[in-house]
């Protein structure tokens, strides 16, 4: 099998699941306790023939299943519905928070890798001395250790104690420096970084303890293969083992738990960013919840949905193209 045709076999796979995600989604969303129109008009003294001609003018007068059907052929079209509480489309809302949440989880997950890899296999080389034991301490409490908890310690120490990085918000590198009030281009990177620097680690702590202890293990396991034995028989450098033998091999799980944790990753988004008071994905999508916006609650779960369909395919291809015994579909 190909990669065009595995990719779109992998894809075709993964309809049944969106559908999935959309059917549970809706109905839990539309039998969750209260009334979105009467929460938009909260506070306002209006009588109940406005209620109901609000309730026709979005369809929420009509049964489930046709709510269900016409949002759906909708979607199929490209649209994502209508807010009724921001009356805008949900496609706009979403595009105007995409952009912080995807640094945020991006930066996370670059913090991850970067720290993750070497640790692991320094753990691996130094295996049961004093190395390997710290960073089995360090993995254990990054593991077990919420995101938002991470989050508020790293404020309290960094931001009120020392008073040396922000608490909340982000800076945006894609601005204009003008825009946020900086004399640079400079000025306003650094600015991006001190800003980032809190809340990507918050919520990359969790991925980095997770691919340590993978990436030590792996190293182990791929250490002790015929061929690595077979290698230093014949005198090759233990370096040489190190980077061209066990590293690449043991890189398959790391691809794999990458791919599959990035739904993890952006539900953690949610916390990180009421923590910090970022104005991504997650933000909007608590906001949503609060005030019973269907649309936009539907709108953003299919849209991480997809994403997540997206991620696992790649890693799946991924998975083939390093691993030269894997074909497309089967093992060889």
């Amino acid at each position: 099998m190909g990669l065009l045709r595995y990719t779109i076999y992998r894809l075709l796979q993964a309809i049944p699941v969106l559908i999935g995600i959309s059917v549970i989604t809706f109905v839990l969303a539309n039998l969750a306790p209260g009334d979105p129109v009467r929460l938009m008009l909260q506070g306002q003294q209006v009588d109940e023939q406005l209620i109901r001609t609000i309730e026709q003018r979005y369809g929420l007068d009509q049964p489930l299943h046709v709510r269900y059907w016409n949002y759906m052929t909708g979607l199929v079209q490209g649209d994502l519905g209508y807010s009724i509480h921001r009356r805008r489309p949900v496609s706009e809302l979403m595009l105007e928070r995409v952009g912080p949440t995807l640094l945020l989880v991006l930066s996370a997950y670059l913090f991850a890798l970067a720290t993750a890899i070497p640790l692991g296999v320094i753990a691996a080389k130094r295996r049961n001395e004093p190395t390997d034991h710290i960073s089995r301490i360090v993995a254990l409490i990054g593991v077990s250790t919420p995101s938002f908890w991470i989050g508020i310690m790293l404020i309290i120490v960094f931001a009120v104690r020392l008073g040396v990085l922000p608490s909340a918000g982000l800076v945006y590198p894609w601005q204009p420096p003008e825009a946020a009030g900086h004399g640079g281009h400079l000025e306003h990177w650094v600015a991006s970084i001190r800003h980032l620097l809190l809340p990507m680690i918050a919520l990359g702590t969790l991925q980095m303890a997770t691919l340590m202890r993978v990436e030590r293990t792996q190293m182990i396991e791929s250490l002790q293969e015929e061929y690595v034995k077979l290698a230093r028989a014949y005198g090759v450098p233990e370096r040489t083992i190190l980077r061209k033998h066990a590293f690449r091999s043991a890189q398959l799980p790391i691809i794999t738990i990458v791919g599959l944790n990035l739904s993890t990753a952006l539900g953690g988004a949610v916390l990180v960013e009421t923590v910090f008071a970022i104005n991504g994905i997650g933000r909007l999508f608590v906001e949503a919840i609060q005030q019973l916006d269907y649309q936009l609650i539907m709108g953003i779960t299919m849209v991480l949905g997809f994403m997540f369909v997206i991620g696992v395919v790649i890693t799946d291809i991924s998975y083939a193209y390093i691993d030269p015994r894997v074909t497309y579909g089967e093992r060889e």
